[in-house]
């Protein structure tokens, strides 16, 4: 009997036969407990076999496509000597999962071929999520073991030079199209290991796609794309998921391309377009505890390296007094990223973090650098509804006193959720007149002056961000 006549039905990830119309290449077997079981165990064999056959070194050095026909070549001669009883289809299906647990990402490339998923989340070897326009869902995947899956998360990290034992159960890192991994591992996760994949998309949002998405009205845009043209220093506070990264990467297409741009991540992330690009990624220590290089290490070297613009894309510790320094001794326009809740909250954060650079400042002097620094600050929130907003745009306009003043310019006001469960709201002006619009105008930015009107709104467009 086939492992076909023991299913009671056959699905793939996203409902289609494979092979089928609408189908997705390598989509899953769904199965009864019994027959999927089956299938597991005969498509782990024949990956075994075939690692015990296959010349490691050899299929490193061959082009993608020779490699994909190779290995269906061998898995299907595996398949004939194994005795088993597999109709076309499942044939068919077995050559496509392990050529995705030779090549890919096994049971995962489902996921990344699909577009409308946007964060993949490994709770266990048993036990997956994904994110779709912006809401949780169970995933019908499923790994084989837990060493089936730390083997996936071993393969990722070690193709970026980083390492995760239980001596290092944490690490960050990134797959080849930029996308964020985030891996923990017992004895730290008490489950089994856990897989974070954050989906970046493979052409970069632009401007007019936040704004096809409501994401943000286009008079904020505009005033936006002038503050970055003039060369102010822009702060881009939000939670986890709220599309700081995605906003830092919008925000830097207005970057004019003959400008020098040095970008500093823990785990590079950046999609800038701009043909004068320098990126630099933070190292974690090797096992010996040695080696380490961190952010702050890489902004020192930064400024000795002639940038028109630095970008940091997460401020998390120390460094945060070195990219101040940065801002107030010349490279202005200047960008970063921190995780707040407001504007407000993204200051006090930022107090803090220079605390963590073991320096004995006295507060009004902190608060004296970061008023002098940071230009303006960009918040953003995912909403209940699931859309990322920009829900604030406050200007730093100095110090009162032992306080750092800022003014609101436009805000996001949230009025109700309707039944089917979306914000309802609409973006405002303050009606506060920026005092930077006059650094605008000096380099010959004009911005419409009706954009600051307080009796206009923007309603909330009802699409996920």
């Amino acid at each position: 009997m086939s492992i076909r006549d023991r299913l009671p039905e056959l699905r793939t990830v996203g409902g289609a036969v494979p092979g089928s119309a609408g189908g997705l290449p390598g989509d899953d077997l769904r199965a009864s407990t019994s027959a999927s079981q089956a299938y597991q165990a005969l498509r782990a064999e024949l990956h075994r076999q075939l690692l015990d056959r296959a010349d490691l070194g050899i299929m490193a050095n061959l082009p993608a496509e020779r490699l994909r026909e190779d290995l269906r070549q061998t898995i299907e001669r595996l398949i004939s000597e194994s005795g088993g009883v597999l109709n076309a289809l499942e044939r068919r299906q077995m050559v496509i999962d392990i050529q995705n647990e030779v090549m890919g990402l096994g049971p995962l490339e489902p996921l990344l071929a699909d577009a409308g998923v946007s964060d993949i989340l490994v709770n266990s070897a048993q036990q997956v999520f994904v994110e779709r326009s912006g809401r949780l869902e169970p995933a019908d995947v499923r790994f084989d073991s837990d060493q089936h899956l730390l083997r996936l998360i071993d393969r990722i990290v070690s193709r970026v030079g980083r390492r995760i034992d239980e001596s290092s159960p944490m690490v960050d890192a990134r797959l080849a199209d930029g996308s964020r991994v985030n891996a923990i591992i017992p004895p730290l996760a008490i489950d089994g290991p856990c897989l974070s994949i954050r989906r970046f998309a493979v052409s970069p949002l632009r401007i007019d796609d936040l704004l096809a998405r409501g994401a943000m009205p286009p008079a904020m845009a505009e005033l936006l794309s002038g503050m970055v043209r003039a060369r102010l220093n822009i702060l881009v506070s939000g939670g986890t998921g709220a599309g700081k990264t995605t906003l830092l990467n919008v925000l830097s297409g207005f970057i004019p391309e003959n400008e020098r741009i040095i970008t500093i991540e823990d785990a590079a992330e950046l999609q800038l377009q701009q043909p004068h690009v320098v990126r630099l990624e933070t190292r974690p220590p090797n096992i010996e505890g040695r080696g380490e290089v961190t952010q702050r290490s890489l902004v020192r070297n930064s400024l000795r390296m002639r940038p028109d613009r630095i970008i940091l894309g997460e401020v998390r510790g120390g460094e945060a007094f070195d990219m101040l320094q940065a801002m107030n001794t010349g490279h202005e326009g200047s960008l970063a990223t921190v995780h707040a809740n407001t504007p407000r909250d993204a200051l006090m954060r930022l107090e803090n973090m220079i605390g963590m650079a073991g320096l004995s400042l006295a507060p009004r002097a902190m608060r004296q650098q970061i008023a002098a620094a940071v230009d303006a600050v960009v918040q953003l929130a995912r909403l209940s509804d699931g859309t990322r907003r920009v829900t604030s745009l406050a200007e730093v306009t100095g110090m009162e006193g032992e306080v750092i003043s800022m003014q609101e310019i436009f805000t996001l006001r949230q009025t109700s959720v309707d039944p089917s469960g979306r914000v309802v709201g609409a973006f405002h002006p303050t009606g506060v007149r920026p005092a930077f619009i006059e650094r605008l105008r000096s380099r010959s930015i004009r911005i419409a002056e009706g954009i600051f009107d307080p009796g206009q709104s923007h309603p909330l467009q009802q699409r996920a961000a």
